[in-house]
This record gives structure tokens, C-alpha cells and sequence, in this order.
């Protein structure tokens, strides 16, 4: 059984010799909670990857607690990664820089590219700094399904995988980061998250594009469905007064509805009160978790807004919508 532990200095020295022997931890970012273990243990990161059945040909992010440990990671630091870095980190932004020879293929996924962030939470820094070395954290949750925003989520969902998670409660942001590719020849946008185009393109002044479609995945998050429920989750416009009577359903709309009053009961949940983009991506994961163990026949969400961190939200919603069911 997993321990959830305080994230008291003594149990963070636990959960840092557990990863450093090789094992694997569980603990909070601003996004999500990570698994992380040792980027250049071998075994600890096939143990991600046999922890979450994650496929071996989706690359994992690299998390550091300080400008320098880059240097560990990657070949080149391009100054427009730099730039972005210095803006953004601590917070939840990826770089998807050239790799250096010493990362493993492992982490890769064969890559020349390694993704790396500085998390923007006093536990995970702790936690990178008492083992003294970059970790491979990706979300704590089996491949496919939601992401944990909370410590009871990682235990439920990897109960018998993995020892201890440290309980830093709620992630703020609760989507993942912002994924981008920086260098000479432009910044490319490789998955949406925390940190919204809008914000990097009025810090650096340059206009974020999308990349060519790639059937290898140059990041996580990148395949066709992904950040599922158990239950499968329809994907509407807008929630209307007459779908309120499908038998079975849970809802989750984006704003609390003034227009609809029956059919709102404990199967129905809202992003956000007023229709605010960081209140509703913050709460997005743990509405679907609370949804899904209703075990409802189907979830109906709501479209959100495509812009701002809208979009991280969107991606997720539509990703858990291309599966139609648990074994797809």
C-alpha cells in the first residue's frame, strides 16, 4: 500500500533515498503530481515506465531545480531557450532542447531532443535538490488516464506500484506544462498547457508557431487520446436543458448554468463559477477524477473557449474524448 506522506524534511530524505537507490517517488508540481526517479538510473526509469504501462516510444520530461543542472541534460542551450527559461522558470513551461550524450536512450525515447522544466513548487525543489540529480517525473497516473492533481489520486491510482507519494496537496495550475521547442529558427508550440501562447508571445515579442505533424511523438502528450477517464467522455458545444435526462450521465459544464436548475445535482460539475480560465483548468482533472468514480455510463463535457490556457484545456478534453472506452 502507498504511503502518503507530509512533505516534512525527514520524509522527503526518505522519498530521496528510495530514488536514489533506484526506486520511485511520487510529488507535487504546480501541475500535476509527478513519478519521478533518477534520469540516469537506468532502472528507475524502466521502473517508470513498467509502473505506468507507459509505451517506450513516449519521451519523458526531465525536472531540475536550477539553471545549471541543464547543462547535465542537454548539448546546447539555445538563446532563445534561454530566454524563455529565464521568463518562465521556475513555472510550467518545457524546453525540448538538443540532448546531451550522457541522458539515457531510455529517457528519449532515442531522441535527439530532451524535454526539461523547473517546476514552480517548494516540494519538488526540495525533492531534486536532496537527490542531486535531475528527475524524470512524468504524470503519476497508469498511461492514458487522468492525471492526479492530489495525493489520493496517485494512490489510487498506483496503489501496489510504487511505495510513497509526498502530499503537497492541491496543484494550482492542474494541467500539465507548456510544451515548446525554442531555437534559431523559431518557437514551436508542441502541446498547450500552464503557460498560455498569449503570455510567451508578449514576453519574447515573436509569434509561436505550430510544428509539422510527426507520426513520433516529440513530447509527451502529443498522441491522439490521452488524459482519459475510466468512463467515456462525449465532448459538446454546449450542455442544454434536454441532455440532463440521458440516464446514467454525468456533466461537467465550464460555467455554472443560470439557465438550467433541474438535473443539477452531485453528477454534475463546473470548471468554473464565472467562467475564469485558471479556475477552470485548475479544477478540470479533479472534476473528471470526482465525475468518473460516479461511474456514470457517459461523461458530457462542455466546450471551453480555445484561447489562453483554454487551449491546454481543450487539448485535454478532446485527447480523453478519442476514447471511446477503457481498453481503446
Amino acid at each position: 500500500m502507498i504511503k502518503i506522506l507530509k512533505p516534512t524534511d525527514e520524509n522527503i530524505t526518505l522519498a530521496s533515498g528510495i530514488i536514489k537507490s533506484g526506486g520511485l517517488a511520487a510529488f507535487p508540481t504546480e501541475t500535476v503530481y509527478g513519478l519521478g526517479a533518477d534520469v540516469f538510473s537506468r532502472r528507475g526509469i524502466a521502473g517508470i515506465f513498467e509502473a505506468k504501462n507507459r509505451p517506450f516510444f513516449d519521451p519523458l520530461i526531465c525536472h531540475i531545480s536550477s539553471l545549471e543542472e541543464v547543462q547535465r541534460l542537454s548539448s546546447e542551450f539555445p538563446p532563445e531557450a534561454i530566454m524563455l527559461a529565464e521568463r518562465f522558470w521556475p513555472g510550467p513551461l518545457t524546453l525540448v532542447l538538443p540532448r546531451h550524450t550522457d541522458v539515457p536512450d531510455i529517457v528519449t525515447s532515442g531522441l535527439p531532443t530532451v524535454a526539461v522544466r523547473m517546476p514552480a513548487h517548494d516540494v519538488a525543489l526540495r525533492l531534486i535538490k536532496k537527490c542531486g540529480t535531475p528527475l524524470a517525473a512524468p504524470s503519476a497516473n497508469p498511461f492514458g488516464c487522468l492525471s492526479p492533481t492530489t495525493a489520493a489520486h496517485v494512490a489510487e491510482a498506483l496503489d501496489g506500484k510504487i511505495e510513497v507519494v509526498i502530499d503537497g496537496g492541491p496543484c494550482p495550475v492542474g494541467v500539465e506544462s507548456t510544451i515548446v521547442k525554442a531555437d534559431k529558427t523559431g518557437i514551436f508550440l508542441l502541446r498547450p498547457g500552464g503557460i498560455s501562447v498569449e503570455e510567451i508571445e508578449a514576453a519574447t515579442g515573436l509569434k509561436v508557431l505550430t510544428p509539422n505533424a510527426s507520426e513520433t511523438p516529440e513530447a509527451p502528450g502529443q498522441l491522439p487520446y490521452h488524459y482519459s477517464p475510466m468512463t467515456p467522455l462525449r465532448l459538446v458545444k454546449k450542455i442544454t436543458g434536454d441532455m440532463l435526462s440521458i440516464k446514467d450521465a454525468a456533466f461537467l459544464f465550464f460555467t455554472k448554468p443560470v439557465d438550467i436548475t433541474a438535473g443539477i445535482t452531485a453528477n454534475t460539475g463546473f470548471l468554473s463559477q464565472g467562467g475564469d480560465l485558471r479556475e477552470a483548468a485548475s479544477a478540470v482533472f479533479s472534476e473528471l477524477h470526482r465525475l468518473d468514480s460516479l461511474r456514470p455510463s457517459v461523461i458530457i463535457a462542455e466546450e471551453v473557449p480555445a484561447e489562453g490556457l483554454g487551449l491546454a484545456i481543450m487539448d485535454r478534453l478532446i485527447k480523453a474524448s478519442k476514447r471511446t472506452s477503457p481498453q481503446s
